[in-house]
């Protein structure tokens, strides 16, 4: 089932993010300042968070935002599966909801940004599995030989 964030989450999220290997100690603090402000500020509409839950266990969630002075483009901030529940079709399910949600609010563009480290390249073929192409490529952004990739899949 995959449903709206509740404040009582927040742990098994943090703990969720701690196990992703591929993530650096900057890149869980972000994550988790993004489920805090969801959590703190009802209002605010711009981190919209989706937990997959499975039997009383969260293992897996997405992160999603209107992309500020656009009026249909959404950025994909994360999205996360379990390790051990890796390669069973959560992310993909996880991925048509977010596209779902985006269909909903008539938003055109789903943008998602990855490194181009060798470590993340099933992320890479992930997007490229679920029909998002590379629209940019930034060279050296992150470190030197670390680039940015912009994936963008458009929303009919």
């Amino acid at each position: 089932m995959i449903r709206k964030l509740q404040c009582d989450d927040r742990n098994r999220l943090v703990d969720l993010i701690a196990q992703i290997e591929n993530f650096n100690d900057e890149e869980k603090k972000v994550a988790v300042e993004l489920i805090d402000e969801a959590i703190s500020n009802k209002d605010q509409d711009y981190y919209n968070i989706y937990v997959y839950e499975n039997e009383n266990d969260i293992i897996g969630y997405y992160c999603i935002g209107k992309r500020a002075l656009t009026d249909g483009v959404y950025d994909l901030y994360w999205i996360v599966v379990d390790p051990q529940h890796q390669n069973k079709g959560i992310g993909k399910q996880l991925l048509n909801h977010a596209e779902k949600f985006v269909q909903e609010k008539k938003g055109r563009w789903i943008l998602a940004e990855t490194s181009s480290k060798e470590s993340y390249a099933s992320t890479r073929n992930f997007y490229l599995r679920n029909k998002y192409s590379i629209l940019a490529e930034i060279k050296d952004f992150y470190t030197i030989n670390d680039n940015l990739i912009i994936f963008g899949k458009y929303i009919k």
